[in-house]
């Protein structure tokens, strides 16, 4: 198994978990879809904050539109907010309002998306550049892909900060060997995702070597591709996103060899941990990095975290 570090602390989250004296409001912003079935996981980590601190968090979702995105922050700092939590829907594009936040010293926390160029608290999630290097070097470790071959790798969203980050990880891997890929857009609409991929794989199945899924749409999404387009599980290697059930069930059936497990409750719950402990007078000073690769042998693990939800 592969595993990212995971830095916790874990006796201020214990002391983060009971009711405080002055119930206080906070926002969750994602730059994601409620559509895509990962955030409903997410939002499970702020329903349980929520109840057991006392606090309030106003969540919002902007479906990867930067400008509504920016406004929601502001919206946040014009209310006086306790905290903030968001992700980042492009690289640099939450630079500006971050250090508006900083000005009216509300903590900022960046969750699920990193971006280092902003003036952030803290960061919660997975390293996405390290991520994107674990399913290259999966792939080439595994025998599954060699110098010559081709990749796809659908997103949902191109020019993503996730995607771009991901895809740097693996280019890390891939140039080196002289193994080439592209990357193409599915949108974040499931069917529409579904038909744009069915689309590909009839058109270039002949070139696909192996897939790296860089949304948990798309990778949730492989089984119904592979069957529309009569591609037997384990006829094309798949690594990817793995926080659905789509994806949890497409491990165990063979048709992705190993999924991203990115702790989509614990993140949002840390993440509101991290700002109410900021918002108290305590400044984080640290990041938070969670994650795990895993094949069949430890999905069904994952399947049933997912299935309580």
């Amino acid at each position: 198994m592969f595993k990212t570090r995971i830095v916790a602390l874990a006796g201020a989250l214990l002391a983060l978990s009971v009711p405080l004296a002055e119930a206080k409001t906070f926002y969750w912003i994602s730059h994601g879809s409620p559509a895509d079935p990962v955030w409903t996981y997410f939002l499970a980590g702020v329903r349980q904050w929520q109840q057991d601190t006392g606090h309030e968090v106003n969540t919002s979702f902007h479906n990867g539109d930067v400008a509504s995105h920016q406004e929601a922050v502001r919206v946040a700092i014009a209310t006086g907010a306790a905290g903030i939590v968001t992700s980042s829907p492009d690289p640099g594009s939450l630079v500006q309002v971050a250090k508006e936040a900083n000005e009216a010293n509300i903590p900022i926390i960046n969750m699920n998306t990193p971006d280092p160029t902003a003036s952030f608290d803290a960061y919660v999630g997975g390293d996405l550049v390290a991520v994107g290097r674990q399913w290259a070097q999966y792939l080439v470790d595994k025998g599954l892909v060699e110098s010559g071959d081709f990749v796809w790798m659908p997103v949902e969203v191109p020019g993503a900060t996730y995607g771009v980050q991901e895809e740097q990880g693996v280019a890390s891997v891939f140039e080196p060997l002289g193994i080439t890929w592209e990357v193409t857009d599915a949108t974040l609409d499931q069917a529409e995702a579904i038909a744009r991929m069915v689309d590909y794989v009839t058109a270039n199945y002949d070139k696909i070597d192996a897939i790296i899924g860089l949304g948990d749409l798309v990778t949730g999404s492989i089984k119904r591709v592979f069957d529309q387009c009569g591609v037997a599980p384990g006829e094309i290697p798949v690594v990817g996103w793995g926080n659905s059930l789509d994806t949890t069930q497409e491990v165990l059936a063979g048709y992705v060899n190993a999924a991203q497990w990115q702790d989509p409750q614990a993140t949002s719950y840390v993440a509101l941990s991290l700002a109410a402990m900021a918002a108290s007078g305590i400044p984080p000073g640290f990041d938070v990095i969670t994650g795990m690769l895993y094949e069949a042998d430890k999905a069904q693990l994952y399947d049933d975290i997912l299935s309580k939800e």
